[in-house]
């Protein structure tokens, strides 16, 4: 670690009081007001530094606070102590005075996942089970739906962004307080009910943190009145680098602010029981324009910021999923510090969906391209493919002016046969692929149009849709290796046996060690094409079980479908097979 501040800030609670420590290195006098001083604010005491220090008797959990900041030219700022574990709200709310007693129960037990057989839920508390449509989904609500979630094959959950926001419930990426959880949502011990529960299911939590900037009406902003360039002062880069789009940059080359954020890594980790942190936009971290291969425009200190955020996860919990937003597809990215790497476990792989949309074609009369996901079945990070993060949709994807992948893929509706068949299409290929696959909440079941932060998921459509969801339980059973008989999707080896860019079809091999339980093979049709009598070569001879079949109209009654349960080679290995329009075939062989 390059940088530790020894010094512990926010609120330390003895029994009989507390110890109150802040940083204000340009305050000319720091004082505290609150439901424990009386009529009087208590001054604090310069420890030098910056630091300013306070031990107040008769303090306890509950209690509310603001920090007042005289400035050097005789202000009285109003400030909310950057390290509250708790706001009583996002906007102009109070500091909450804390404990740390919760009953964890069993906790200790549970083991995260490996990371070969994890499969992500990326969930947004406030829209996933919502009560009604006036009312926010909360941790208690999201809790209600984890059998479910566990039932589906889930073992890891990624969280957006749950810390105070600037709205409430919004997406969570516009954070003005990163220590306090969001308590629209459910607070501090609604969210550590949350990964209880989600534990006792075998379910690990990756929670979505946000450090490239802080919005920029945030108490942090000219925290102690100094700035420069009418800038955000002392948490903040004071030039052109502090500028992002969403609001002001952390300077991550001051000590105070490195260990600000690694302390937070360390909250997350050790006070909340995470088994991982999702770090957004690393790039507009590191690169003053999100760009990679951008010398000019790099900022400097943040390389060895992004080293320090990963070894400090490790240390803490060695089987933590660190996963890196960096859409730069940069292998230094999870390549380890030992060569200069930031040593992430994995980075979403952003080429990933759009791969999957140019091969499904966007609309139903659109000539599917297949060069984009020729390239994803090849790639990989440091010769690990599981160092990426593959989706067929993201909160990303499906927001900003673009719709859900379904939707995408037939525009005259997200629940036609067109999208229905092109939305398991892309779904089975990322399951079946190398990588940590990651599922958008309620595209088990059709969710369809864009993603927001207000509208509720329709969970009627896990009924209405019941055949697509039931497809969804056979993939990731597949991935899970549920029957013995699909080890390979697992594995880290991948060849692609057939590519028939005439005919939009494709021929993947996915293998552990190889051999019979082992060896799984995955055709896909991404035309509109039926084949009654395809020829295709299968890379290995011998007799072959289809373990799926989208077209099955167990999924779908109006699926095109075709009864075919197993496979056996010809000479040379050439096998002849009925291929339906838009259909993907999963293959093994039985152990003997």
């Amino acid at each position: 670690m390059t940088h530790q501040i020894k010094k512990k800030l926010g609120v330390t609670l003895y029994k009989g009081g507390a110890e109150f420590r802040v940083w204000a290195p340009f305050a000319r006098q720091v004082s505290i007001r609150g439901t424990f001083t009386g009529d009087q604010p208590q001054l604090l005491t310069s420890e030098g530094d910056g630091y300013w220090f306070a031990l107040i008797r008769n303090v306890e959990p509950g209690h509310q606070y603001k920090y007042l900041i005289e400035t050097a030219d005789g202000q009285l700022l109003e400030k909310n102590d950057p390290r509250a574990r708790a706001i009583t709200s996002s906007d102009k709310g109070f500091s909450v005075v804390v404990d740390n007693n919760f009953d964890w129960q069993n906790d200790k037990a549970f083991k995260m996942p490996p990371r070969e057989d994890q499969v992500i839920y990326e969930l947004h508390v406030g829209t996933f089970n919502r009560p009604d449509a006036a009312t926010s989904g909360t941790f208690d609500s999201a809790i209600e739906k984890l059998d479910y979630l566990s039932k589906l094959g889930i073992n890891v959950i990624e969280l957006m962004p749950i810390t105070s926001m600037a709205f409430s419930n919004g997406w969570g990426y516009a954070p003005n307080h990163i220590f306090s959880v969001e308590s629209m949502l459910g607070g501090r011990h609604g969210l550590m009910k949350f990964v209880r529960e989600c534990h006792t299911r075998g379910i690990g939590v990756v929670l979505d943190v946000v450090y490239n900037h802080f919005y920029g009406d945030t108490d942090l902003w000219q925290f102690d009145g100094w700035s420069e360039n009418n800038r955000g002062g002392i948490y903040f880069y004071n030039d052109e680098r502090g500028d992002t789009p969403w609001g002001g940059r952390p300077d991550f080359g001051r000590p105070e602010v490195r260990q600000f954020v690694l302390d937070n890594i360390t909250m997350w980790l050790n006070e909340y029981h995470m088994d991982g942190l999702r770090v957004d936009s690393t790039i507009y971290m590191r690169n003053t324009e999100g760009r990679d291969n951008d010398p000019e425009h790099d900022i400097a200190d943040t390389w060895s910021l992004l080293q320090d955020i990963t070894e400090l996860a490790h240390k803490i919990k060695p089987d933590s999923l660190i996963i890196a937003e960096d859409a730069a597809c940069n292998p230094a990215i999870t390549a380890p510090r030992a060569n200069n790497g930031c040593g992430f476990d994995a980075q979403w792989e952003l080429g990933w969906p759009h791969a999957l949309r140019d091969a499904l074609g966007l609309t139903a009369d659109t000539t599917p391209t297949l060069q984009g996901i020729r390239y994803e079945f090849s790639h990989s990070y440091n010769g690990n493919d599981f160092e990426r993060v593959i989706f067929s949709d993201s909160h990303d994807t499906a927001a900003n002016g673009s719709v859900r992948l379904n939707e995408a893929a037939d525009p005259t509706g997200g629940t036609t046969l067109y999208a229905r068949e092109k939305a398991l299409m892309a779904d089975a290929i990322t399951l079946t692929s190398a990588g940590i696959p990651m599922i958008l909440q309620g595209s088990e079941f059709l969710q369809d149009g864009s993603f927001n932060d207000w509208a509720a998921l329709e969970w009627h459509k896990a009924e209405k849709y019941a055949g697509i969801l039931l497809a969804h339980k056979h993939l990731l059973a597949l991935r899970h290796n549920a029957y013995d008989t699909t080890r390979g999707l697992q594995g880290k080896s991948t060849a692609l046996f057939h590519a028939n860019d005439d005919n939009c079809v494709i021929g993947y091999h996915r293998w552990d060690k190889g051999g019979a339980g082992d060896d799984v093979l995955v055709i896909v049709n991404f035309s509109d094409q039926h084949f009654d009598h395809y020829d295709i070569n299968l890379p290995l001879p011998g007799h072959w079980h289809v373990r799926f079949n989208s077209s099955w109209h167990g999924y779908s009654k109006d699926f095109r479908g075709v009864h075919l349960s197993s496979v056996n080679t010809h000479k040379n290995s050439t096998a002849t097979i009925t291929l339906p329009p838009y259909g993907v075939y999963i293959l093994s062989q039985e152990v003997a």
